[in-house]
């Protein structure tokens, strides 16, 4: 194959691919170039073609095409296919679900099973709808049911244990129908923030409930064990429980069951019961999913962007802004002949998982750089013509999608279960879905573009790197334009850096205004308007964040609900902003009756007389430095010393100066993580290395010190790492998080948290 030639990735992607995809040596070292990956992935699914009676010169012709496809950055595969193909763990799907019936032999059985997706770099979904409720006679002990959301625990337990040693963290979809006995329960069961920190949660809402909120009726429980009824509840009340809650924290979420199964390509196989655990892909039990996206950003021919160099987009001689339609055809057609590839390349984590994923053959093609492509073309996210090209382009990709699918059809037959399907009788297929709308967190850093179909984040923002340096990092279309058009200032970005959004500054025109909104611009009843307008044209579902301001009602919230819902959205997720954030920010702070926002003041703790502790000695530029960490008798930590191997100097009266506000911190009950993150990366004129790592000042040893006192399951001041998540901040790197389809991305450094 020739030498590469154009691939452009931004530093920010290099970085993410050097941490989180390329092979590493047994010491860490990275030992494979970018260019390298793309080879790897473009020959092992390229390979599949042989088996369809392709000569190895055809082989390698697919090998190039794909190739291309990949380092033009115009498709990316889901992670694990980055991660896995051609190498050793080879498991290359992100979407799975697995069955829990009602024995505690098969939830066990999902327990382990779970472990191995997740070992293998794997999402798993579950319905826990078939578990008989609490209280509830069990045969064989004549004991009592504790119920599916305290068997919900032993799974959070399992994934909590084995995503500390992946690449990719392990993350868990939980489902409950809203006619389960325990529905109440499952509804409030994250209202302890340290519980089930690896699930997101989802009811399973009916048509049939829906309608009884409609009319303000009582709807009936059953025990799914014997099929009765246990209980009826108003269904306005249920409905305004999950609401509040979503207003609360973001979940539950809702998934729309009866809508889904509608839709399900195969009844004659059974009923879909859950999803993944971004809620995009509904997957019978045992299925998994491949998913892909398409960079729409790359889409665009005669782009706003490029015009803006020599005519306003108001001049009537200026070339047309359009999509490439003939580009995206050619893009779809090889990225459906790549996913299906993916599934006989593929080594599926069990044998169960691997027959009926090529029974079915479900594939799951998205886009990404939605927001991207509206901005080149001049297009308010928030309009009606943007609602009108998203389903324009989703319909244009479906429709060729299917093309393609049936022209794999023809050359390698239909998918196993097709007979009994939806299609059949009316059009060959190789696959049973095709189109599935996926949030794409670090494919899209990967790719330099926004992320799925969402809206902008921010149009500038802080971002935080090595050392602890901070950085303003400014949308590239909006920096091109305000360049061009004379507005641009290292003060103005600064000044948008603080807010995010354009919207409040004067010196920007209303028509750059008007298309760089963000997603906080935009109202929640035009979020759900974009996820439906996809969804007409979309096969599974579509991973979308609706975002609320932090003064909206649960009122807004659930006329949000009814709107997917009168709108054909499969599920919904909400997020209101700082909601998560409202426990820790509030901690300290309490209401008086003659205000409504003063603050406690804060007092340190006493210090017991008996205290335990560890000493630990790093090596720094200015030499031996002992740093001693203690805690309280429940294990939090309470205090710091340091000790200089040269006594005196004033690297000793810093270091002491640290100790002491540190202590004055964790008394405070201020959170470790919070402390490491302001001295980690500190640098000094004399590092060092200790230990196989850099040392790179008095304040960055000290930070590492707490780092594996704090590792080594030595508890933090309440929430630990949790509190550092709700609060915004990367627990990696200390950049920005952005809640996406409920999950934490980081568009700094990649690091993703679901649940």
């Amino acid at each position: 194959m020739e030498a590469l030639k154009g691939l452009h990735l931004s530093p920010n992607a290099v970085k993410v691919l050097e941490k989180r995809y390329l092979k590493k040596d047994e010491e860490g070292k990275v030992v494979e170039t970018p260019e390298d990956l793309f080879k790897r992935v473009a020959k092992s699914v390229a390979a599949a073609d042989l088996q369809y009676g392709k000569s190895f010169e055809e082989v390698g012709s697919v090998e190039s095409e794909f190739y291309t496809m990949l380092t033009s950055l115009n498709f990316l595969p889901n992670s694990p296919t980055l991660m896995n193909a051609g190498r050793r763990l080879g498991q290359l799907s992100a979407c799975f679900v697995l069955p829990v019936d009602d024995s505690m032999e098969s939830i066990f059985d999902a327990v382990k099973n779970t472990a191995i997706i997740h070992k293998s770099g794997g999402g798993t979904g579950f319905s826990f709808s078939r578990l008989r409720p609490n209280g509830d006679i069990v045969g064989s002990t004549k004991g009592i049911s504790s119920g599916p959301v305290s068997f919900m625990t032993v799974f959070d337990t399992a994934t909590e244990a084995v995503k500390q040693g992946g690449t990719r963290r392990g993350a868990n979809m939980g489902i409950l129908r809203v006619d389960h006995p325990d529905i109440l329960t499952f509804i409030t069961c994250k209202d302890d923030n340290k519980k089930f920190n690896n699930f997101n949660i989802s009811v399973a809402i009916t048509d049939q409930f829906m309608q009884a909120v409609e009319e303000d009726k009582t709807y009936d429980l059953l025990n799914p064990r014997t099929k009765k009824v246990t209980n009826t509840l108003k269904a306005r009340d249920v409905f305004s429980l999950i609401v509040d809650h979503a207003w609360k924290n973001g979940e539950p979420g809702i998934v729309f069951i009866d809508r889904v199964n509608s839709s399900n390509p195969t009844p004659r196989i059974g009923n879909i019961e859950s999803t993944n655990p971004c809620g995009e892909q509904p997957l019978l039990p045992y299925e998994s999913c491949n998913l892909g996206s398409i960079n729409l950003a790359k889409m665009v021919k005669n782009t706003f962007m490029r015009k803006s160099e020599q005519a306003s987009p108001s001049d009537a001689n200026a070339e047309v802004c359009e999509v490439d339609w003939d580009k995206l055809k050619a893009t779809t057609w090889n990225a459906v002949h790549f996913l299906d590839n993916v599934i006989e390349v593929n080594k599926y984590p069990l044998p169960k998982i691997k027959e009926m994923t090529r029974a079915n053959r479900k594939i799951g093609l998205g886009v990404m750089g939605w927001a991207d492509m509206l901005i080149e073309m001049g297009v308010p996210y928030n309009s009606e013509k943007a609602i009108q090209l998203a389903a324009e382009v989703m319909e244009f990709i479906q429709r060729e999608g299917k093309n393609a699918s049936t022209a794999l059809a023809e050359e390698r037959g239909v998918f196993q279960n097709y007979e009994g399907s939806i299609y059949d009788g009316k059009r060959k297929l190789r696959n049973a879905t095709v189109t599935t709308i996926a949030p794409t967190g670090t494919l899209s850093i990967i790719a330099g573009c926004s992320s799925g179909i969402e809206p902008l984040f921010a149009v500038s923002f802080v971002r935080t790197v090595m050392e602890g340096t901070k950085l303003i990092e400014i949308n590239p279309y909006f920096e091109k334009v305000a360049k061009e058009q004379g507005f641009w200032s290292r003060e103005l970005m600064e000044k948008i850096a603080d807010k995010g959004s354009v919207r409040d500054f004067d010196e920007i025109p209303d028509e750059v205004k008007s298309v760089f909104v963000t997603a906080h611009d935009i109202t929640p009843e035009e979020h759900i308007g974009m996820q439906a307008a996809f969804q007409k044209f979309v096969d599974n579902a579509v991973s979308k964040t609706v975002n609320f301001p932090h003064r909206a009602t649960p009122k807004d919230v659930e006329e949000v609900y009814r709107l997917a819902y009168k709108l054909g959205c499969k599920g919904v997720t909400v997020y209101r902003d700082g909601s998560r954030e409202e426990q820790v920010l509030t901690r300290g702070r309490k209401k008086d009756k003659n205000s409504t926002d003063s603050w406690q003041k804060i007092v340190p703790r006493k210090r017991p007389d008996m205290i335990k502790g560890a000493t630990r000695l790093l090596k720094t530029g200015c030499g031996h430095l002992y740093v001693t960490i203690n805690s309280d008798e429940e294990g939090h930590l309470f205090e710091l010393f340091t000790s200089m191997g040269k006594a005196g100097g004033c690297a000793a009266s810093q270091s002491e100066a640290i100790g002491r506000l540190v202590s004055l911190a964790f008394r405070s009950n201020i959170e470790p993580d919070e402390v490491i993150n302001q001295l980690k990366g500190i640098s000094c004129h004399s590092p060092t290395w200790h230990e196989g790592g850099r040392i790179l000042s008095c304040s960055d040893a000290i930070a590492k010190a707490l780092e594996k006192y704090n590792t080594k399951g030595n508890g933090g001041n309440g929430d630990s790492q949790k509190v550092v998540m709700l609060m915004g901040a990367c627990p990696e790197c200390g950049g920005a998080v952005e809640r996406e389809s409920g999950c934490l991305v980081c568009r700094n450094c990649g690091f993703t948290k679901c649940g």
